[in-house]
């Protein structure tokens, strides 16, 4: 179903556990997103972390920014399996709240829940039932000492403020520990992760945040994470996308998969098409593509319009076709197995690759 398929350097870590997932160390890349859901509805909270899980999310932060949420928690703990880390901002009692609830994780900056007093006792009850925190800097909300020092919310800004944060728990001698670095720009994000990872050891969550809509977030975000992934600064990772949830999870996916690090689902090889096209193919590679949207086995489908390049990237994929005057050539693993009539091509090509998905079941 997956299958982490090549090593690309990574920077060496601690490892932890969320909710039985491992993170960081020799562990692959976990992807997460975040419910968008109001946490206070159980029921839509619920039905759409199982839309995550489907594709294939390993990891669900949900926003806690009250008591009703915190209570709605026990009720959705009870109906999911994927490990649900709670997102608490600036009140202790709801981080409290959240680990008395069985929650797998939390997502706070110790400095700003209360008074060290209140910081010790939720480190304490953390500590106590080996729930990990994850330190979450955002260039958008840096404390105002740090801003004023630096001018501004640069990358030494962000890595100052994430110290500050790590100091509070290591003097608690607390250790396990996340970090993630976000800034909406992608140079400025890779560059805070650079830095912090050559001062310590813990593992990160990377990603752009506030990234945008579908097509500039999916951009945006596989530029950042290309760069940070190839410079092994990444444990987790999620796509921060103002789209429906499960769209963050299949971008990630994309991304993994085209630095060939972890994939899930088809890889669709297709041509741009030019004057040389004698089919519609583009009515063909959505299609294929909508067809295969579910399907989680890995596997190479090519979707080539001429007789130039697509015998050649037919062949090398695990299933293809390469289009002519009105007709497509399908081949597999390498394989001519047939000649079929454009209108035919789509249904072929499925059949073919049930045939694949099967074999591999």
């Amino acid at each position: 179903m997956e299958n982490k398929e090549h090593e690309l350097p990574r920077r060496k870590t601690r490892q932890i556990s969320v909710g039985g997932v491992l993170i960081g160390g020799e562990a692959p890349i976990i992807i997460q997103s975040m419910t968008k859901t109001d946490t206070r509805d159980v029921k839509a909270t619920v039905a759409q972390i199982r839309r995550l899980e489907k594709a294939g999310c390993e990891i669900v932060r949900l926003a806690v920014p009250d008591t009703e949420a915190a209570e709605s928690l026990r009720r959705i703990r009870q109906k999911v399996t994927v490990p649900l880390i709670a997102d608490i901002q600036f009140d202790h009692r709801l981080a409290l709240a959240c680990i008395g609830l069985g929650i797998d994780g939390l997502r706070i900056n110790p400095g700003n829940i209360g008074s060290p007093e209140k910081v010790k006792e939720v480190v304490a009850a953390a500590k106590e039932r080996n729930i990990p925190i994850r330190i979450g800097v955002n260039s958008g909300s840096l404390e105002k000492k740090v801003l004023k020092t630096y001018g501004g919310a640069s990358a030494e800004a962000m890595v100052e403020s994430a110290m500050r944060h790590i100091r509070i728990l290591e003097n608690l001698d607390f250790r396990l520990i996340k970090v993630s670095l976000k800034a909406s720009d992608v140079l400025r994000t890779a560059e805070a992760y650079r830095r912090l990872g050559r001062k310590v050891d813990y593992p990160f969550h990377a990603g752009i945040t506030e990234a945008g809509p579908r097509l500039c977030g999916a951009v945006k975000s596989a530029v950042g994470l290309g760069i940070i992934l190839k410079e092994g600064l990444a444990d987790t990772i999620r796509v921060s996308l103002t789209a429906p949830p499960e769209e963050e999870v299949r971008v990630a996916y994309q991304i993994l998969g085209s630095l060939e690090l972890r994939r899930r689902g088809p890889n669709i090889v297709s041509c741009p098409t030019c004057g040389r096209c004698e089919v519609n193919l583009k009515r063909i590679a959505a299609e294929v593509e909508r067809s295969l949207s579910r399907i989680p086995q890995s596997l190479t489908v090519a979707v080539m319009g001429c007789m130039v390049n697509g015998p050649g990237e037919a062949k090398e994929a695990d299933i293809g076709v390469a289009c002519g005057h009105g007709v497509g050539i399908i081949f597999k693993e390498g394989r001519l197995l047939r000649r079929v009539p454009e209108k035919k091509i789509v249904g072929e090509l499925l059949k073919e690759v049930e045939n694949i998905v099967s074999a591999k079941r």
